[in-house]
């Protein structure tokens, strides 16, 4: 994989890599520090020999816990090049996850911020091999040598390893949305695809400059010879990102892509429609995470490029990308069938990606034999395979029996999606497996019941769940408002419950729904702060219900 950002290092040496916020200035390009690819490659082979100057042997864990910048950049492309197995964690679910998910993978090292190697040697017999330790900050801390030392021991000449696409290059941890957070084991060759097809399926040039607004795609770019502009932003709060910093990068830099999950585009959407902020440079966005509303795609197609498009690709941390969709198809032909319960079309799959839809089962599939494939139009749990899926978890591995399916040499991975195939083979999600409702009438799907209530001017957006027992729950929509005087305001409400019993009894797929509930707000994944909880909701709507609930009784 480093491999790549050799080469662009040495077809466009003067090329600016990463530009990275300095300074107070989001409207100007003199509010940045940059470096070229000449010298972020520089950088990194000082890394990786520093490394092994160490001692580092390839194969070896080094956590690596830094703000996204030109640091994290060439310490990535570092630890790649020296052969260390990257352990990359989402800081945003929290110290006691984050915790559990560094003790279960037991690194031999931390690369990370000051206050990590504080913690660390606070919680030394949690970490009894991490040997290695490198502190990203001016001064040393519990015994790490600084990055510029660690630099500074690489100023030499010699062979780096040599490095094979069955290599591991790194273990990326799940968000933990639907279930506990799984380390995923990725190689250079999974790398390799991703980067390939991402490049090839969406055009993307070298020399190109994209605005990441999650930052692991900056990865990819390098990897592209593409230009990244770090965002003024916290990477594990998009929803709360300044939209006015976001536009104003943008047209800075001139940027041609940019990568964000909804909840960001959601927030930039907004404020150009409101303010008439435009970002004429950019032809490419994508959005990844959850589905994208369709006023975000609206919004975000009048304020790019009249001849750009929005792109929303598909796929899981254990397989991606797996397929995508334009704004362009779902504004035209999809969202109207999505709003009459048909769920959400997420698309066509990649060229490699081979994809079956089969009947859902909660029991482990070892071999392909044991699936059942169904026909077309028949909603059942979709599986994946091709060189971008990886093959196991590497903490966590009880999921691997429960996620993973062996056809010969290739392994086929069960996303935990359901939905089904059109007439043109097209994927339309209809929810995670985990969040089907079943009721004693038959299954519901969260996205196609959803998507109807949704409609309703008063709707944010809403939320099916199930309360009470496997095979005999009550279906439950829970509703966040467009105008939270609706929770306080009784008459309002009653009013409003009304009208979405009536609209919900017009579709066969919510016509068995009889109760509403009413919520400030929604919790959602720390990763891309889209995906609705609702485990959690579930949860609280139960309590909310009560034990001597009674379904006839309305909400």
């Amino acid at each position: 994989m480093a491999d790549r950002l050799t080469a662009y290092a040495e077809w466009f040496p003067d090329q600016i890599a990463v530009a990275e916020p300095h300074g107070r200035d989001p409207g100007s390009r003199a509010g940045y520090g940059t470096i070229s690819f000449a010298e972020l490659n520089t950088e990194s082979e000082k890394i990786a020999r520093g490394l092994l100057s160490l001692g580092v042997q390839p194969g070896e864990r080094l956590a690596l816990l830094v703000r996204p910048g030109i640091d994290f950049i060439a310490l990535v492309f570092g630890l790649l090049k020296a052969g260390v197995v990257l352990l990359l964690i989402d800081p945003g679910m929290g110290p006691r996850r984050l915790l559990g998910c560094l003790q279960e993978v037991k690194p031999d090292g931390f690369v990370a911020l000051p206050w990590v190697h504080t913690l660390r040697k606070f919680l030394y017999e949690r970490f009894p091999d991490a040997r290695f330790n490198v502190t990203v900050g001016s001064r040393s801390r519990a015994g790490a040598i600084t990055l510029r030392e660690l630099k500074r021991r690489g100023e030499t000449t010699g062979d780096l390893p040599h490095l094979n696409a069955e290599d591991s290059a790194a273990i990326i941890f799940t968000s933990g949305s639907t279930g506990p957070p799984k380390g995923v084991h990725f190689t250079h060759g999974n790398f390799n695809h991703q980067t390939m097809w991402i490049r090839d399926f969406y055009g993307i040039g070298a020399g190109e400059i994209d605005l990441p607004g999650f930052p692991l795609f900056g990865l990819f770019n390098c990897a592209m010879g593409v230009t990244t502009i770090v965002p003024r932003m916290n990477p594990t709060r998009p929803a709360r990102v300044d939209p006015a910093k976001i536009v104003a990068a943008a047209n800075a830099w001139q940027v041609t892509q940019a990568f964000a999950s909804p909840a960001m585009w959601n927030r930039v959407g907004e404020y150009c429609e409101r303010t008439g902020a435009q970002m004429s440079s950019v032809r490419r966005v994508l959005s990844a995470g959850a589905a994208v509303p369709v006023h975000v795609l609206r919004r975000m197609k009048a304020c790019i490029h009249p001849e750009g498009e929005v792109h929303t690709p598909y796929g899981a941390t254990e397989s991606l990308p797996v397929a995508s969709i334009s704004a362009t198809e779902i504004l035209q032909e999809t969202a109207k069938q999505t709003a009459r319960g048909a769920g959400v079309c997420v698309g066509r799959k990649f060229p490699g990606v081979r994809w079956k839809v089969i009947r859902s089962t909660e029991h482990p599939l070892t071999t392909l034999d044991q699936v059942e494939e169904l026909p077309p139009g028949q909603i059942g749990e979709i599986i994946v395979s091709g060189p971008v899926v990886t093959r196991s978890y590497v903490t966590r591995r009880e999921f691997n029996e429960r996620s993973k399916i062996s056809e010969g040499d290739a392994v086929w991975h069960r996303i935990g999606d359901v939905g089904y195939f059109d007439e043109r083979q097209r994927f339309w999600y209809c929810g995670r497996a985990a969040h089907v409702v079943t009721t004693p009438r038959g299954p519901l799907y969260p996205e196609q019941c959803e998507a109807i209530l949704n409609q309703h001017a008063k709707v944010s957006r809403s939320a099916l769940v199930g309360v009470g027992p496997a095979g005999r729950q009550v279906p439950v929509l829970i509703v966040e408002p467009r105008r939270k005087s609706l929770l306080v305001n009784p008459q309002a409400r009653r009013r409003c419950q009304r009208e979405w019993r009536e609209l919900v009894k017009g579709h066969a797929a919510t016509s068995s729904i009889d109760i509403f509930l009413l919520r400030r707000s929604f919790p959602v994944d720390v990763r891309h702060n889209a995906k609705i909880s609702r485990e959690e909701l579930a949860v609280w709507a139960t309590r909310r219900l009560g034990v001597d609930f009674r379904p006839s009784s309305g909400a």
